[in-house]
């Protein structure tokens, strides 16, 4: 039996497909928000934010979507932004830090992201987190 030509192999799903899409993303985040509005554990992390959650589950919904690979909209509407950046006058500790990504870790289990794809971004987060927590401590 002969390998198939370069050509006719099939691409590797992207982090967006694997995730399941704008809708995958919506699930996670949404998640998310969820539990940091409900849960007492998030308590600090929610005090952070706005009442009303909606324009960042927006925000995040859209740059996850991008950074998976996905519609780059978050970025084209801000040209030159970066996460860090929008970040910058948020007073982030190695607590709230901490409370984001166990959150998020959580959204990710919850909804059944695939373990593989889950702990790549867990790391992702982590690395952020640990970034913006070192501006203020």
């Amino acid at each position: 039996m002969t390998a198939a030509p370069a050509s006719s192999a099939k691409a590797l799903p992207s982090l967006h497909d694997r995730i399941g899409g704008a809708d995958g993303v919506r699930l996670v985040v949404d998640r998310f928000y969820d539990l940091m509005e409900h849960e007492p554990e998030y308590a600090e992390l929610r005090a952070m934010h706005d009442a009303d959650l909606l324009p960042v589950r927006v925000s995040l919904t859209q740059f996850l979507t991008a950074w998976l690979g996905g519609p780059r909209d978050w970025f084209v509407a801000r040209p030159g932004a970066c996460i860090m950046s929008l970040h910058r006058e948020m007073p982030i500790t190695r607590e709230t830090a901490r409370q984001w990504v166990h959150a998020m870790s959580r959204a990710l289990a919850e909804n059944r992201v695939e373990p593989a794809l889950g702990a790549q971004m867990q790391q992702s987060f982590l690395r952020m987190a640990h970034a913006m927590m070192l501006r203020v401590e």
